[in-house]
């Protein structure tokens, strides 16, 4: 996920030692940083600016400007990709690699430099190729991640502008609002009902309250209330912020140097690593009982060293790193053209794992362009006065951007002039009161405090109702005709928002506390109606086996008509207030069933979230707003979009260019054609490449010669990989994107098995043909074996690459072309000037025939065992569907109803 994940373990590390300001590195530096040793916190204000050569204004562009070229970009480490030769060297440190460089340099210093030559030349080429497929990977990556470079508004010139957070200086004028990460460390210079989630430093689930003035110099992290932190995201209320600190002398560049950010591994993850761990104990223990036996054969030391080293290297799957890393980075670029954004590459198999989507109605499932409709008093009928106050409230916020303020703003109808006011005071939004309010003083010099918000938490400040007879004090006739008009207009699918005042005769300084006796005055009914063709995507999901749950801050009334409206069960209901009362393992049991979560709170998202993903789903999580940061670090896959704020953006795996479930579809398709191919290369490997390795570590105990020579292996595995280089570009079959696809390591060994005793078997007849029917020498054996072998690992590439028949399913031009030229190689290499160099010599034509028509009989052997081997998975997989859909049957009295 994004950078600015909390480290699992951040909150440990002790930060008693103030953090410094050592911004100086020569006399010049020092009229723009603090002074020496000092800790910004504890300076005054004026102090700073002073020091930093800057203003509450900002600074000039130009000189910010030469402050970035000093001090750098404001990146908490180096975010300059690795260099070509790093990446280079990086591929020989595999163990393998490394001894059989050590391996050739024995075979040179006894003399075998032919040998040791041929040997190395084949690992480098090896390693050529991994570096060229890595190389282009990471630059294609770079590319993408700069297309969701995040912004920071600050003053420049004393206008507020949007830069780059990577551009900000010390002495920047940074404006934050809830929702906004935090992109310097620095002070407050002002500040309004200002929250800040710390979580990422301190590991405090609670915000930390922070407003100006100085702390002491000594004061820990966690007791600097008039300083902010890079990474840390604003989680309510208004500041200006000057920046003291950037890039590298940050607090969070200070753990992220001593901690390595841990990322929860993914499920392709995992799968890789168990397959890993399965090759290398099958490697290692073929290696020793070849290495051994052949010795107790009495065979050269050094030639039996280097069989078993190149066999390790042809069971070895050595181009998966690259071959993954192709295929991801391929992926990513297809979904980049497809308006999907991959922040984090090996999200692109959750992605296509997924089964279950859930997310918010707002903007995915509607049209996120929200009207405002009606401006209604108590009674229900049209007010131009709650249209007036509405609008005050809307336009002179200065929190938190939301459509419904804009809808407010744009709204047609004539609600008084907003010239006759001005602005006093605000108390800015909270998702824990669900109200905004803002004061404005008339002509009068009257006081008016404005409030809306949701009408159940509008209505707990209301002492008083506004009638048309004048004010009367709230009782439960009221509020029971408020609600019966609530739950009607909610049915018929409008969002009501509720609309409050209260006057005072003089001015005062305004808080919380002043919510109280308010006159409830109407309602604003908004109304967001169902996207064009979201019935149609949700059944192309449905289609896909994702399933769709929607989980909403709305009330059940909207949700439930919008759910029904576009195709989606409604039926099973549960609001926050039922979720809050629930244990885990009932809230465990309540999930599987429930269609709808409404009314729900922020922490409750995650708590929904973690226990689909404990019922075994793998869950994507689709969010844009504050609220919705912490259910899209709990997913399996975080999903969000390019205009989301910034802390949802940051926690996010994917951004969507556009908030849109097709767009989605779409990713879901390239996640699992991705998925698909490099499965494929696993497949090859695990298939005709395994079988040939065990035929010939058996054979090496029966044959008076190894069956093939270490530089031989070595040519043989160099060649048949080169075809896999093509894979990320091979097409996939439609009936392959139709269901999730998970990574199963019992699958992968069953294929190993079945394929690979195909393999030996037709290993077994080449043998026998070869010995007792040709009568082949030592040389001829050895070649006649390794261009069967070749062509067989070329063949397969065609059988295992579908499901389907393989003449039925049309390969990539790439790929054709790569295996048809191999194959033609691996046929002409016994012919060709060169071919003494690794022990070959020309076979008989009849001879080469027969070769080639055990490849053909292995190809429809081959093809007959897929078809029988995924007959048995498709079977197995159908009954644990019934058994699941069995056990979701029965009867389900933990989950709430409403």
């Amino acid at each position: 996920m994004g950078f600015w994940r909390c480290h699992p373990h951040a909150h440990r590390r002790e930060r008693h030692k103030p953090l410094h300001v050592v911004l100086m590195t020569s006399e010049a530096d020092q009229q723009s940083v603090p002074p020496d040793g000092a800790a910004y916190w504890s300076i005054e204000t004026d102090d700073l600016l002073r020091s930093l050569k800057t203003s509450p204004s900002g600074l000039a562009a130009s000189d910010a400007a030469s402050r970035l070229a000093k001090f750098g970009r404001n990146t908490p480490a180096s975010t300059s990709s690795a260099s070509a030769l790093a990446v280079f060297a990086r591929q020989f440190r595999s163990p393998l690699v490394l001894i059989l460089i050590f391996a050739a340099g024995v075979s040179a210093f006894v003399g075998e430099g032919q040998e040791a030559a041929i040997i190395s030349a084949i690992v480098l080429a090896s390693c050529v190729l991994s570096f060229t497929q890595e190389y282009g990977a990471s630059r294609a990556t770079e590319a993408l991640k700069q297309r969701t470079s995040r912004k920071a508004i600050v003053l420049r010139d004393g206008v507020e502008c949007s830069v780059a957070a990577e551009d900000i200086v010390p002495g920047d004028v940074i404006r934050l609002s809830a929702g906004n990460l935090i992109p310097a460390d620095g002070v407050i210079l002002d500040a309004r009902d200002f929250n800040v989630s710390e979580a990422v430093l301190t590991g405090e689930t609670f915000p930390a309250v922070k407003t100006p003035g100085r702390s002491a110099p000594n004061a820990a992290l966690t007791l600097r209330t008039n300083a902010v932190f890079m990474g840390t995201s604003v989680r309510s209320g208004t500041a200006t912020v000057l920046a003291a600190a950037t890039g590298t002398r940050t607090e969070f560049a200070s753990i992220a140097a001593a901690l390595e950010r841990q990322i929860p591994e993914t499920g392709f993850g995992r799968g890789i690593r168990l397959f890993g761990y399965l090759m290398t104990e099958i490697m290692l223990a073929i290696v020793i009982v070849v290495f051994f036996a052949n010795l107790l054969l009495h065979r050269p030391l050094i030639d039996s060293l280097l069989f078993s080293l190149a066999l390790a290297v042809g069971l070895t799957p050595e181009l998966l790193p690259a071959i993954i890393s192709v295929t991801l980075a391929r992926g990513a670029r297809a979904m980049a053209a497809n308006g999907v954004i991959v922040r984090r590459l090996d999200a692109i198999e959750n992605l296509g794992s997924m089964d279950l989507l859930c997310t918010d109605k707002t903007g995915t499932l509607t049209e996120g362009v929200i009207h405002l409709d009606g401006w209604l008093d108590v009674d229900g009928s049209p007010s131009t006065d709650v249209l007036l106050w509405a609008r005050l409230n809307a336009t002179l916020q200065t929190g938190l951007k939301n459509p419904l303020d804009e809808a407010i703003a744009t709204a047609p109808g004539e609600g008084g002039s907003l010239a006759a006011f001005s602005k006093v005071d605000e108390i800015p939004y909270d998702f824990i009161r669900k109200r905004l309010s803002v004061v404005v003083r008339t002509n009068d010099a009257e006081d008016l405090l404005i409030t809306k918000g949701a009408v159940k938490n509008i209505l707990e400040t209301c002492g008083f109702v506004r009638t048309a007879k004048g004010l009367e004090p709230l009782n439960e006739m009221h509020r029971a005709a408020i609600d019966e008009k609530f739950r009607r207009w909610s049915a018929d699918g409008y969002r009501v928002l509720g609309l409050a005042i209260r006057r005072f005769e003089s001015a005062k300084p305004f808080s919380r506390k002043d919510e109280i006796d308010l006159a409830f005055a109407g309602f604003l009914l908004f109304l967001d109606p169902p996207k064009k063709g979201v019935k149609e995507t949700l059944a192309e999901l449905a289609q896909r086996g994702i399933a769709v749950k929607v989980i909403s801050g709305d009330n059940r009334y909207v949700a439930a008509h919008l759910a029904q409206t576009i195709g989606l069960h409604a039926d099973r209901i549960m609001t926050g207030e039922e979720l809050s009362k629930l244990t885990k393992s009932a809230l465990f049991a309540g999930v599987q069933h429930t269609d709808l979560f409404v009314e729900i709170d922020p922490n409750q998202k995650e708590r929904i979230v973690h226990a689909l993903r404990s019922r075994g789903h793998v869950v994507g999580y689709l969010g844009d707003g504050i609220n919705d940061a912490p259910a899209l670090h709990e997913a399996d896959i975080g999903i969000s979009v390019d205009s989301a704020v910034d802390v949802a953006r940051e926690a996010a795996d994917i951004i969507l260019l556009k908030q849109d479930l097709g767009v989605l579809v779409r990713g879901v398709d390239d996640g699992r054609k991705t998925f698909a191919n490099t499965m494929k290369y696993i497949s090859i490997t695990t298939s005709a490449n395994f079988g040939n390795m065990i035929s010939m570590a058996v054979a090496s105990m029966f044959l008076p010669f190894l069956p093939l020579l270490a530089k031989q292996i070595l040519l043989n595995n160099f060649l048949s990989d080169v075809p896999s280089l093509a894979i990320a570009s091979d097409n996939v079959d439609p009936d392959q994107l139709r269901r999730p696809r998970h990574w199963d390591i019992r699958f992968v060994r069953r294929f190993m098995i079945s394929f690979g005793l195909v393999s030996s078997l037709f290993d077994v007849a080449t043998f026998a043909f070869l010995l007792f029917f040709a009568h082949a020498t030592e040389a001829a054996f050895q070649t006649a074996w390794f261009v069967e072998s070749l062509l067989t690992e070329l063949a397969i590439v065609l059988i295992v690459r579908t499901h389907r028949v393989f003449w039925a399913s049309r390969p990539s031009p790439l790929l054709a072309w790569f295996t048809l030229a191999v194959g033609i190689i691996a046929i002409m290499i016994p012919y060709l000037p060169f071919a003494a160099w690794f022990g070959f010599v020309p076979l008989p034509l009849p001879v080469l025939a027969v070769l080639v028509v055990i490849t053909a009989l292995y190809l429809l052997a081959s093809e007959a065992t897929k078809r029988w081997f995924f007959g048995q998975e498709n079977r197995n997989s159908h009954r644990k569907r019934e058994h699941s859909i069995e056990r979701v049957a029965k009867p389900r009295a933990a989950c709430p109803r409403s």
